[in-house]
């Protein structure tokens, strides 16, 4: 199987606080800053950038050949971050909720507006109390087209393989959902249950308020596809879901066509094809630097030996762990995935014995690598049990109410400003180490 290496980027938006923990409005003050010394060292200003609310910034690496180019580049940026935070008097929030009520602000553009009055101004409130990581992998050149989504002039190898990876990224919904639960606390609450998917993607059929709860082909977990064709059909269902949202609220068409919206814009799913040639992975919490480099590990890994063995993914019936031989790697079918799987992953979480025996298969596959990312490690105890940020924090920040008060959820922010800035020194030494510098 032809291996020609698949670059790689990532995403991450950060909640900005003040030297208090108070969520701050200062994301353009902080940006531009950010862009200027960007810029005195030759490096694009894009790599900063403003979300749709002012207390929430977001950084953007440049494409990568590899995972130690990624986490060099990641942790670069984070050290700029840092060093602007620090001269401006704020700091960065790194986890996926703040953990006390905001009042967000909202910019005033188009794109925003619209998706605002389509959804509804409450339910779209839940997206700015929300901060999430996305990873993306290369697919193929020449292999998306923007109009159709999937060029069919491309080679059947390119298809073939964007289809697999879709698959296969597809299948790793639930690990990403369940090993990435960051902060356990939402607007001043605690409810055992996995925030930022609950508050963002939501569900209807669970019961979870969220952004996207009634509108889950635009913003839930679209299904496998067999073939191409299906693919391309499920795009086009998500593009026409989305139009007929906006004209049942009443937003003219013209607003989500004029702000740049078309076919691959018109989603916000926890996997999507992304129109700059990537399959981008959007349903991880925001988490620490360690959690979030030991996923996206545990993505590249994956993908790289169903690559390398030329592995065909195939969702199975009754099947709710991952399966391989030397020909195919089975995964649990849509409805497991999307249901049981999904609910013990966002309730129970690593606590799950459902959820613990798909993490062991997935673990143990992806382990199996030529060459297996030593991060992976991260995500287990030395008893092998599985650890998040979130059961840390609930130890830590323990309550009898399932309510956190404003002096206990600053305290909390603080102490998650402090581990960020500590493990963006520990990494970054550690990563020119091991380079030579």
């Amino acid at each position: 199987m032809d291996l020609v290496n698949r670059r790689l980027g990532l995403e991450q938006e950060f909640f900005l606080v003040d030297e208090e923990g108070i969520l701050s409005n200062q994301a353009d003050i902080f940006l531009t800053r950010c862009q200027e010394i960007a810029r005195s060292h030759d490096r694009p200003g894009k790599c900063f950038a403003p979300e749709f609310v002012k207390s929430i910034v977001e950084i953007n690496t440049l494409v990568a050949d590899n995972l130690p180019e990624l986490t060099q580049e990641y942790l670069d940026l984070l050290q700029l971050c840092l060093q602007v935070a620090k001269e401006l008097n704020l700091r960065l929030y790194p986890l996926s909720t703040y953990p006390l009520h905001i009042m967000p602000v909202i910019r005033d553009r188009p794109n925003y507006h619209l998706q605002v009055r389509t959804v509804g101004p409450g339910r779209f409130d839940n997206a700015a109390k929300c901060t999430g990581t996305h990873i993306h992998l290369e697919l193929p050149p020449g292999s998306v087209d923007r109009s159709v989504g999937i060029a069919y002039n491309s080679d059947p190898e390119a298809r073939a393989e964007l289809l697999n990876m879709y698959n296969l990224l597809t299948a790793l919904d639930t690990a990403l959902v369940a090993l990435s639960r960051a902060c356990p606390f939402y607007e001043g609450s605690v409810t055992g249950k996995a925030m930022r998917t609950v508050h963002y993607r939501g569900s209807e059929y669970f019961g979870w308020e969220g952004v996207y709860t009634y509108l889950q082909p635009v913003g839930g977990l679209l299904p496998y596809a067999e073939t191409i064709e299906q693919l391309v059909e499920i795009l086009f269902n998500r593009y026409y879901t989305w139009l007929q949202a906006m004209d049942r609220a009443g937003v003219p068409r013209s607003m989500f066509l004029n702000s740049g919206g078309e076919l691959l814009t018109a989603g916000w799913n926890p996997l999507r094809i992304n129109k700059q040639g990537t399959l981008e992975l959007r349903g991880m919490d925001s988490n620490y630097p360690e959690i979030t480099l030991a996923l996206v590990a545990l993505v590249v890994d994956t993908a790289f030996r169903v690559r390398r063995e030329g592995l065909k993914v195939t969702p199975k019936p009754n099947l709710k762990t991952f399966l391989w031989d030397e020909k195919e790697l089975q995964v649990p079918e849509f409805n497991c995935l999307n249901g049981e799987l999904l609910y013990g992953a966002v309730t129970e979480g690593i606590k799950s014995s459902i959820v613990k025996d798909y993490l062991d298969s997935v673990w143990e596959f992806a382990s199996g690598a030529k060459q297996p990312s030593p991060t992976l490690n991260k995500f287990k105890t030395e008893l092998g049990n599985y650890a998040t940020t979130e059961t840390e924090l609930l130890e830590k920040f323990a309550t009898t109410t399932g309510e956190i008060s404003r002096e206990e959820g600053l305290q909390l922010v603080r102490y998650c400003c402090d581990k960020l800035e500590k493990q963006v020194e520990f990494l970054s030494q550690q990563s020119q180490s091991q380079s030579g510098k």
